[in-house]
């Protein structure tokens, strides 16, 4: 290899694409914050006093972690999508800029004036939302309507925000879970793209002669059914129809998965992950409904299995994947990856299910998934930060 080469590939290039500073930021974060949320949850105290402390836990989970993993995945995929360069450089930065902002803030707290916090947090979304808006218009490409969902995303905030400043729990609760339940549709959305996708390649690659075949009305059903849930659940979460719309839904989503053959994908598991992730929308929307409708003690953490479990795991399967793909590596999971990706669906199901099992020892099992979720995040940290910071192997840019 040339002098040339060997600097190329050494070179540090944090923002040479989109999913760089953003998906490490991500896992810096699930660190970062289960780390201060298991403190707090030990010691007492928590940055939001007006809020119940478990309001902040939720507030940085989704527009913190979530919307770091999103961002990651937007600014590298709209360019996919449209044709168009990619978002790197000095707009990257002041993205990111503004997301640090927002984390900051939240862990100051009380400690800043309510009008500059709301300042701060409210700024990146906005951002985000305008840099890949002008690259889905000019192309008129078919995803502008996602758009919609990123500005109920901001929305969610500002009510959450908005709460804070009334001491309004009940309205901040409201916004983190209809929050959550926008990403969910997302992950509906861009999940039963990729998921069959990735893993028909997968199958080709090893030689099965597999079809995985798609049913247009089922596809169509099961996102209004995503739909209709995320606003039932913001309008009558409690209801003995929003029970129904969750039934529903878990059934559609299930019948769904059930076409794409994951069972076929147990010797790749950067491929059965992405299944694993996908299982929990079902499962956690089966949970919410038993939760409606008999008050049931292992259903009661239904939004755990929806967030650490469809969300979380579909964030690090993609952000594991779409790393490699995208600095030139091999599909191919490390060992420790592989690892991490038991450990964190070891994580959800202790956190899911370990309360109604071992009632009497609740605060043991919140602890317990809070060291399984940390232990998943090192590895990838350790083995990503490298591949996140540094040039493509190939020497292509980006």
């Amino acid at each position: 290899m040339t002098g040339t080469g060997r600097q190329r590939q050494a070179a540090w290039v944090p923002f040479g694409y989109g999913f760089r500073p953003f998906f490490l930021l991500a896992g810096l974060y699930a660190l970062v914050s289960v780390a201060a949320w298991v403190w707090f949850y030990r010691n007492g105290g928590w940055p939001l006093r007006p809020l119940p402390p478990q309001h902040w836990h939720g507030h940085e989970m989704i527009f913190g972690f979530i919307s770091a993993a999103m961002a990651g995945f937007l600014l590298t995929a709209v360019p996919s999508w449209t044709g168009s360069r990619g978002f790197a450089g000095l707009p990257l930065v002041a993205l990111v800029v503004l997301w640090l902002a927002g984390r900051i803030v939240f862990f100051l707290g009380n400690a800043v004036p309510l009008h500059g916090l709301a300042f701060a947090e409210l700024a990146f979304m906005p951002a985000l939302i305008g840099t890949i808006a002008a690259t889905l218009f000019r192309s008129a490409n078919r995803n502008r309507p996602l758009l919609l969902l990123l500005v109920s995303f901001w929305a969610a905030d500002a009510a959450f925000v908005y709460g804070l400043s009334e001491a309004d729990a009940a309205l901040s609760r409201a916004a983190l879970g209809f929050a959550l339940d926008v990403v969910l549709v997302l992950i509906t959305i861009i999940g039963g793209r990729i998921v069959p996708a990735f893993t028909g390649n997968a199958l080709r690659a090893a030689g099965a002669s597999v079809s995985l075949r798609s049913r247009p009305l089922l596809e169509r059903l099961v996102i209004i059914a995503m739909i209709a849930f995320a606003l039932a659940d913001l309008l009558a979460p409690s209801a003995a129809f929003t029970a129904v719309v969750a039934a529903a839904a878990a059934a559609l989503q299930l019948w769904r998965l059930a076409g794409w053959k994951g069972w076929l994908t147990g010797s790749q598991p950067i491929v059965w992950v992405l299944h694993v992730a996908y299982a929990w929308l079902p499962v956690g929307l089966a949970l919410k409904a038993a939760w409606i409708a008999g008050g049931f003690a292992w259903a009661a953490h239904w939004q755990h299995a929806l967030g650490a479990g469809a969300a979380t795991t579909m964030i690090l399967a993609v952000m594991t994947r779409a790393a490699l793909g995208h600095t030139g590596r091999a599909l191919r999971a490390h060992p420790s990856i592989a690892m991490a990706y038991g450990l964190l669906v070891l994580s959800v199901i202790v956190r899911v299910f370990g309360p109604a099992l071992l009632p009497q020892h609740y605060a043991a099992v919140v602890l317990a998934a809070g060291g399984l979720w940390l232990a998943a995040f090192v590895p990838y940290l350790v083995v990503y930060a490298p591949i996140l910071l540094r040039a493509r192997v190939d020497g292509k840019p980006g």
